[in-house]
């Protein structure tokens, strides 16, 4: 997360992180990697307009975000099963593995989206976000429109 946030004073672009836990824990977790992140189409379309973070929500890493440091100070390591949720997981508000979050230029979240999702459905957000439509996008039924409006590719 640290270096997508330094690249976008480079170069702005979008972050997209996926939150997983270890798949022997969450199937939909590698079901997604294996099922939705390998259309080629959607990697393709990913790489060009966001900058990518995978964050273990149970994992050890450090993130520095909004002048704090998150990091998971009940981690055990080498332990099997669940474990404990890092704190950056908290902070957005994360329910469900895996999860994605979108990531505004200036590093400022946009929306978090939970549970699986295939290559279409997927789609619909990532190209909402890439283009700044959900900006339009204030009401449910602005969003029932939307969706009934896209025509995916994936």
């Amino acid at each position: 997360m640290d270096e997508a946030l330094d690249l976008q004073k480079e170069n702005p672009k979008k972050i997209l992180m996926k939150v997983y836990v270890e798949d022997d824990i969450c199937e939909y977790c590698e079901r997604m990697d294996k099922e939705t992140f390998s259309n080629k189409k959607l990697i393709r379309y990913v790489q060009e307009n966001y900058y990518t973070v995978y964050l273990n929500g149970e994992g050890d890493d450090v993130i520095h975000y909004n002048d704090f440091e998150y990091t998971n100070p009940n981690y055990i390591q080498g332990k099997k099963g669940r474990n404990s949720t890092h704190l950056f997981v908290n902070a957005l508000q994360l329910s469900t593995y895996p999860s994605l979050v979108f990531f505004e230029t200036d590093g400022s979240v946009i929306q978090a989206i939970g549970g699986f999702k295939d290559a279409q459905e997927l789609e619909v957000y990532l190209k909402m976000v890439a283009t700044d439509e959900y900006k339009k996008i204030t009401t449910a039924e602005a969003w029932e429109a939307y969706q009934k409006a896209f025509k995916g590719n994936f």
